[in-house]
């Protein structure tokens, strides 16, 4: 692991935070709720420095699993647009506290971006040229897509990279030098979901209703968008390899059948939110999703 990364014991005391207010529970949408939850996301950022991570010199073997895995363009692009989507809600906040999280949470953005470009410049992966990263026309929106996106793809990302450790596909060194921004990601939908309730709640009632078309539209907006993905079209109508999961079952093993990999997923989502204060609110669509699903689904015959 490199050296610009957090010790073992500085990691741990990022991943397990408490509010200073003793107050039982907190209110969503109170004053302490903002402060709560804003802070949370301040107070454990990760300061390591990507321009200098010493990435691991990779065998033969695993190397060639990395560069053949077909998620590199979009995950580039995917941090690009999440950017500046946050950086462009976070222009338009007055509230000097929470400006400075989402601030926070579109550098840690840009930092994701600038990461993965240095892992495949390190490794010798070929990107398609990127396109421009315009700002949205509507800021609001834009910010909900991104944090609700982030809450559908981090919950599976969580079981997945802990599908490639078990595994050994990747080899501990590129693991951990890769975790920190898998934990970032943790505290992005962490604090997404109490943003969302906190925002619900302190808007003027007549503008709830409304508040709760736009949300239901940016969900639709987001099943249509994973269905083009699976077809091989990116949400923009550009055409990609989208065979990372079949072509890598046979390698993961038991670890990517379905129910394994559901199990996985929720595993690790509760241990990756367990260290921050319990009085946060946890997302909670995707989890109860997977675990409806998980009744129907049969266990695989040993």
């Amino acid at each position: 692991m490199s050296d610009t990364l957090t010790d073992a014991a500085e990691d741990r005391a990022l991943r397990h935070w408490n509010f200073s207010d003793p107050t039982p529970r907190v209110a969503p949408g109170s004053e302490a709720h903002k402060q709560m939850f804003c802070r949370m996301l301040l107070e454990t950022h990760n300061p390591y420095k990507p321009a200098v991570i010493d990435w691991p010199p990779l065998p033969a073997d695993v190397l060639a699993r990395l560069t053949a895995l077909p998620i590199w363009d979009m995950a580039v692009q995917t941090e690009g647009r999440a950017t500046i989507r946050v950086e462009t809600y976070a222009a338009g906040i007055t509230d000097p506290l929470l400006r400075a999280a989402l601030d926070m949470d579109a550098a840690e953005e840009a930092r994701h971006k600038l990461v993965l470009s240095k892992l495949v410049a390190a490794y010798g992966i070929d990107l398609a040229p990127e396109p421009d990263y315009l700002a949205p026309r509507d800021a609001e929106w834009a910010w909900m897509v991104t944090g609700y996106s982030e809450c559908i793809d981090s919950f599976f990302a969580f079981g997945l990279f802990r599908s490639a450790q078990l595994s050994g596909y990747f080899p501990e060194e590129l693991v951990q030098t890769f975790e920190p921004v898998i934990q970032e990601e943790a505290r992005h939908i962490l604090f997404f979901a109490n943003w969302v309730a906190w925002y619900k709640r302190t808007m003027p009632w007549w503008r709830r209703p409304w508040h709760s078309v736009r949300v239901f539209a940016i969900w639709i907006y987001l099943v249509w968008e994973r269905m083009s993905i699976a077809k091989g079209m990116d949400a923009d109508g550009g055409s990609h390899d989208s065979n990372f999961l079949p072509a890598s079952s046979e390698t993961f093993g038991d670890a990517l059948e379905p129910r394994a990999l559901f199990e996985l997923c929720l595993a690790e989502n509760e241990r990756r939110m367990s260290g921050y204060d319990a009085r946060l609110l946890r997302p909670t669509l995707v989890p109860s999703l997977v675990r409806f699903a998980l009744r129907f689904m049969k266990r695989r015959a040993p």
